[in-house]
């Protein structure tokens, strides 16, 4: 065809070909108003509201109303069931037919009883394809029914998406009728907005970019909007371009559908449910309709990027869609990845917890798909322990998969494709997808970032890319799809194949002999705040952990001693899969919205009702097999009281009786042996044969023997503490105070309850205010404790109890606090006369070392770490440590130890925190290495009364 001659001037020909695709410019005439052809009203449309989420065959049974599109309902959190009648003209012969419903909610359709498509317009899912090509023998008459959970795709939030929600909300339909759609019109507007994005993505400097604005220019010329036999030479010069090849050496891309869905975040956990099953539903139909997809779903918990537990609750709720998820399974279009229960926090579980998500999460896939996962999918949490590579190479995992260290606030790190090392030296081979996205679109920007982000070129030619909606949802398209099948191999772009894990980790392997190696941990350089946001979700974690940690104990010894007790182990695999779902990467860092913290403290507390009775029935069942030793007048008819220590190694400790010893009202002192030596495990004695410890004189000054040593504590007039001597050597740092309590400005720049910043440390402010001054709680003989209580503002208190016990090498703090802030983080400051470089943190199942000073960038991102039960500052012959028994937030700088209590984040929970808490944490200045000084007392004792009360 001849043109006349024209300028081909850039801009002209770029901005021509933009709008003739284009949404919203010259939709009467470009090529995108010709997209759906005729429109068809339903015939009717009838709906019945909900107040709960109810399964089909019941809602089906509700009493349906006549519905207005447009008509609202609500409000948030409930459920609007429609049902659909419709008959699709006849004169639609030979033509694509489709359920055009878009709406505020998620929708789901059911047809014969079945879901069948996911439908929500964040998800650029907002029809439903009654037939590719109707034929007369299809059915015309049609009923349907659409479930509409009144929630988006990211919750409810009132004003932002982070937001807390709004609960008053309504919701409507805005359209629902039948179109006609035109697939020709779509391939070429694919054809034409990929050719486009390449113009602005290679840019100007690249001849390939100005080919594929001359190519879309002619595409143009040739095309005519109305007269669809346009399209094919206009298509040709497109696929001419695409066709065009790549030299061998290119990057290749490994496009991998994917759906991240968080197990609760901005929704609880129950609308997770339905949210995988409107994900993966609607993956199964791209699935039979393209069958080269492949979808990676890394959870249990339901559909989706989600690990065990979500396939689990989708097999119990909805088990057609499972069994056809086990059918592409073994086809190998549908892949389970994860490894664990939940894509769990990489920083906060314990590594008992750890193990068990490992466990949990290996069992299941290998039960329902009969393999075990080879690659661990972790691509949303807030940082990744070091202690992560042994733990997955004891799973029989080897690969690792995130992206999360991209959202690096100061530092880029500075690998995709590497070794990680742990600990004990297990090393994995980790890849970081360069796009920096698990929820790509398929576009040429995805690719060109691919390809210019990669940090390993040279060592590592093959990369990720993650394509669909993901964090509430959704998942691939089928415009995804095609817009990566038209660039497979295309000249100016990297190689695109659709693969599988296992294909792009094969193929890394094949080629790593030029990889690096990273040593230690992966710290995320924000969202340090999720370290202490949710105080309470924090402490019912502990707690649990340790519960189970010791019904296990108690059990397995109950069993060695008698081969007929029955271990509880169904019971207990109930209650630890109820705690690895709340350590879920959104739930116990505290980032959810207050019905998920509701939610989650009903777990705590089934796990602690459970756990107490298995507790409870396994020491009974040590005590019946006559292994406690009585001490005392054995004619005595005082209450007796058994102490199970649970650590592996013997203790002595301060223990107060609560309601067994009437007459004696001063705490008692029990000693355990090494539980190596079942025989002495347990000692039972009477009250009247507890004996008194040493003097204190409290006052200004506490003193108590302690050991061979001497630990005196001083405190101030505003009950801070001034001296803390351990053999005349003193702790607390010349001319400060220990023990301060200090508060702090705490505005982040977006994620509120995530994220505390650097610049709150310049806005810091002692708590000084007395409002009850020190009183004596307990005047000596064993324990010696003062009380007393300072005002943190006119609506918050703390109110704490210093303690002093005999033969106990550190000072206890017990802390009540009345908070109801508003972006205030509250911490205490103990500066100490120790120098290091570094400070010791406890991590998983080991520890870790991080620099005091900031002399770095690396090391200033390090303003606020996590942590488990301690942290220590040492220096050759002395130290100090710092213990708690329910926070993760710490600071060492220099010489001041610094743990973090409590927060005051606003969104996406407006009452985080709001209440009262309390939580104990002590500090222990030692001369002997920290490894033994602190191990042995950074876990507690479990006490059990004779008449079967269980305490911790």
């Amino acid at each position: 065809m001849y043109h006349q001659p024209v300028l081909k001037n850039r801009r002209t020909l770029l901005e021509r070909a933009e709008k003739f695709i284009s949404e919203i410019y010259f939709t009467d005439c470009n090529l995108r108003g010709r997209l759906y052809g005729d429109a068809c009203p339903l015939e009717s449309i009838s709906s019945s509201l909900s107040r709960q989420r109810i399964p089909f065959l019941e809602a089906v049974k509700q009493n349906f109303e006549p519905y207005q599109v447009g008509d609202t309902f609500g409000p948030t959190w409930w459920t609007c069931w429609f049902k659909v009648s419709l008959r699709i003209p006849d004169s639609w012969r030979g033509k694509q037919v489709h359920l055009s419903w878009e709406s505020d909610g998620e929708a789901m359709v059911w047809r014969d009883e079945q879901p069948v498509q996911g439908l929500t317009k964040e998800g650029e899912k907002t029809s439903y394809i009654l037939t590719e090509c109707l034929k007369d023998d299809e059915p015309h008459s049609i009923s349907l029914y659409v479930e509409l959970a009144c929630n988006s795709l990211f919750g409810a939030g009132q004003g932002s998406m982070i937001a807390a929600p709004d609960p008053d909300r309504k919701y409507s339909v805005q359209k629902a009728e039948l179109v006609v759609f035109k697939s020709d019109v779509r391939e070429l507007l694919t054809d034409l907005e990929m050719l486009v994005d390449m113009v602005k993505l290679l840019g100007e400097g690249e001849q390939r970019g100005y080919q594929a604005l001359f190519t879309a220019n002619e595409m143009v010329n040739l095309c005519e909007p109305t007269n669809p036999s346009s399209f094919p030479a206009a298509r040709s010069l497109a696929q001419k371009f695409f066709s065009q090849r790549n030299g061998e050496s290119q990057h290749t891309v490994h496009a991998m559908g994917h759906c991240h869905i968080d197990s609760a975040w901005l929704w609880p956990y129950e609308e997770t449910i339905r949210k995988c099953a409107r994900s993966w539903v609607t993956v199964i139909r791209l699935m039979e309709k393209n069958p080269h997809m492949v979808f990676t779903c890394s959870q249990v918990l339901g559909l989706s990027s989600l690990q065990a537990q979500q396939f689990d609750w989708v097999k119990s709720w909805y088990p057609g869609l499972f069994t056809q998820i086990q059918h592409f399974v073994k086809k190998g279009q549908f892949i389970p990845v994860g490894g664990t229960w939940v894509e769990m926090d990489g920083n906060l579980p314990s590594g008992e917890s750890m193990v068990r998500q490992f466990l949990e999460g290996q069992r299941f896939f290998k039960k329902e798909f009969g393999n075990y996962c080879k690659e661990f999918w972790l691509p949303d949490t807030f940082g990744y322990s070091a202690q992560l590579p042994q733990l997955m190479q004891g799973s029989g995992i080897t690969r690792f998969l995130t992206q999360k260290l991209s959202w690096n606030l100061v530092n880029t790190f500075p690998h995709n494709t590497f070794f990680w090392e742990g600990l004990d030296g297990s090393q994995v081979l980790t890849h970081f997808p360069p796009g920096n996205s698990y929820e790509m679109k398929g576009k040429v920007e995805d690719l060109v970032n691919t390809v210019k982000n990669n940090k390993d070129k040279g060592r590592a030619n093959h990369s990720a890319a993650l394509f669909g909606f993901g964090d509430g949802g959704g998942g691939p398209t089928q415009l995804m799809l095609d817009r990566l099948d038209r660039v497979q191999d295309t000249d100016g772009l990297p190689r695109v194949q659709m693969s599988s894990p296992d294909r792009l980790f094969s193929e890394l392997e094949a080629d790593s002999s030029l990889l690096c190696t990273w040593t230690g941990e992966l710290f995320l350089e924000l969202h340090n705040g999720t370290y202490t946001t949710q105080a309470q979700i924090k402490l019912g974690n502990r707690r649990c952990e340790t519960l189970l940690h010791d019904v296990e104990v108690a059990s397995s010894l109950a069993l060695c001693l008698n081969k007929t007790f029955q271990y509880p182990s169904e019971p207990l695999q109930v209650l630890w899969r109820q705690l690895l779902l709340n350590q879920f990467h959104d739930v116990i860092p505290g980032t959810c919205i207050e019905m998920v913290v509701e939610d989650a403290m009903r777990y705590y507390q089934d796990i602690r009702t459970v756990g107490t009775r298995l507790l409870r029935v396994s020491c009974q069942a040590l005590g019946s097999e006559g292994t406690m030793t009585q001490t005392g007048d054995s004619d005595s008819t005082a209450t007796s009281v058994a102490v199970l220590n649970t650590l592996p190694w013997e203790r002595t400790e301060v223990l107060p009786l609560t309601g067994g010893a009437p007459d004696h009202q001063q705490p008692c002192l029990g000693t355990v042996a090494d539980y190596t030596d079942l025989g002495n495990q347990i000692f039972m004695f009477s009250p009247s044969t507890c004996f008194n410890g040493y003097g204190y004189n409290i006052g200004g000054v506490t003193e108590i023997q302690c050991w061979s040593h001497t630990l005196t504590h001083t405190h101030s007039e505003n009950e801070t503490v001034l001296s803390l001597s351990l053999c005349s050597r003193e702790a607390i740092s010349h001319g400060c105070s220990g023990n301060q309590f200090v508060l702090f400005d705490d505005v982040p720049l977006y994620w509120d309850a995530w994220d505390v910043m650097d610049y709150h440390l310049q806005t810091r402010k002692p708590v000084v205010e007395v409002v009850s001054p020190v009183q004596i709680a307990s005047p000596g003989g064993l324990r010696g404790s003062v009380t007393f209580t300072l005002r943190i503002s006119d609506k918050s208190t703390i109110t704490q109890e210093i303690i002093l016990d005999a033969m106990c090498p550190y000072v206890k703090f017990n802390t009540q606090v009345e908070w109801f802030e508003s972006h205030k983080f509250l911490k205490v400051e103990f500066p100490v006369r120790v120098r290091s470089p570094n400070a010791t943190y406890e991590i998983q199942f080991g520890h870790l070392q991080r620099p005091t000073h900031r002399n770095t960038s690396w090391d200033w991102a390090r303003f606020e770490v996590w942590g488990h039960k301690w942290a220590d500052l040492s220096e050759h012959g002395f130290g100090v440590s710092l213990l708690n028994d329910s926070k993760y937030g710490y600071s060492v700088h220099q010489n001041t130890m610094t743990l973090s209590l409590l927060r005051a984040p606003k969104s996406p929970d407006a009452n985080a925190d709001m209440g009262s808490h309390q939580f104990t944490y002590a500090v222990m200045p030692h001369t002997v290495g920290w490894l033994w000084s602190v191990v042995v007392v950074s876990s507690c004792v479990v006490v059990v009364s004779s008449c079967g009360h269980c305490g911790q």
